[in-house]
């Protein structure tokens, strides 16, 4: 999913192409997204670029061309569900199924992916739909799918690929597997704890180490309820 700021970033360079017909400078880009550094703006267009949304043209100067825009930069009556947003206040909500009991299975976005590895953004596009079995999911609370992005988590039964169900939530217990939003713009999928006043984001491999973090770097963003495995 993008993040606030990469959507802003998208959304100024846009207006600015279709005002003046060419991208805006990184100090131009810099100033208006109010970052301290040009690499804060390098980061952004790196994984715009990633994500498909943007295209850098080799030799030339300011050469960006928009591929295409979230569905939230091309009307008013719709907004993207945003992990993260620490910056501009809580994100958009994602889709609220229709209650479920029993057996009864519902229709989730898959909303991109999230890392169990080395942190990325996730992707605000709904790529496709998953049929999640109604016992995962808590009354009429929110939900939604990502699929999960490497190996960090194999211990806790998660691989790469997998699909986990996302009850929305701000809050986690100590032990919960969380997505975690580090310093508004990398969601990871993480065993959370808290030490002190730092927050833990704890791998469940050995060959990844434990992440110490200030309680004000990270966001909870949702708590793992379930997982959906494809042979």
């Amino acid at each position: 999913m993008l993040t606030r700021k990469q959507i802003d970033l998208l959304d100024f360079i846009h207006r600015r192409v279709q005002r003046d017909g060419v991208p805006p400078s990184f100090d131009e880009m810099k100033e208006a997204l109010n970052l301290k550094s040009k690499s804060g703006i390098h980061r952004l267009i790196t994984a715009l670029e990633e994500r498909g949304f943007i295209r850098r043209l080799a030799h030339r100067a300011r050469a960006i061309e928009i591929i295409k825009l979230p569905e939230s930069l091309q009307g008013d009556g719709f907004q993207p569900r945003v992990v993260g947003g620490t910056d501009t206040g809580p994100a958009p909500a994602a889709p609220e199924p229709a209650p479920a009991a029993g057996g009864d299975s519902q229709e989730l976005p898959v909303m991109g992916r999230i890392a169990a590895g080395t942190p990325i953004e996730a992707i605000s596009e709904v790529a496709s739909h998953v049929s999640v079995p109604g016992q995962m999911l808590s009354g009429r609370a929110q939900h939604y799918a990502l699929e999960v992005k490497g190996d960090s988590m194999i211990e806790a039964g998660i691989n790469d690929g997998d699909i986990v169900v996302i009850r929305e939530q701000k809050t986690a217990d100590n032990g919960d597997i969380v997505v975690a939003l580090v310093e508004g713009q990398e969601a990871t999928l993480k065993r959370f704890r808290t030490r002190g006043k730092m927050i833990a984001l704890e791998a469940a491999n050995p060959d990844y180490e434990t992440r110490l973090l200030r309680d004000d770097q990270v966001d909870v963003q949702g708590r793992l309820v379930g997982l959906i495995r494809s042979y």
